[in-house]
């Protein structure tokens, strides 16, 4: 198993679609066999560019242990919610 982390931003709205959409996530990386480590809410920033007719995202940075497939999976379910305006997912070295 492999150490990653990932970065999401997500549209700022209301305080439980904020919540629903991270715990989605965890469940993810959980159902698929990995390990969710630490879950960091940096909150509410203003972009540097406008994103998706967006200004401001909240951002949330997720540390987890999993094997290559889960984050191929997490990748295509950050890629088709709706509420992810960006992401990113970097595998941390041993």
């Amino acid at each position: 198993m492999r150490k990653y982390e990932v970065v999401i931003i997500s549209k700022v709205g209301d305080e439980e679609v904020l919540n629903a959409t991270i715990a989605k996530f965890e469940n993810i990386i959980k159902n698929t066999g990995g390990n969710v480590d630490k879950v960091d809410r940096w909150g509410k920033k203003r972009l540097a560019y406008e994103v998706k007719d967006v200004m401001e995202g909240y951002y949330t940075l997720i540390n987890f242990t999993a094997e290559p497939a889960t984050v191929f999976e997490l990748e295509r379910v950050l890629k088709i919610t709706d509420d992810v305006l960006k992401h990113m997912v970097i595998k941390l070295e041993d």
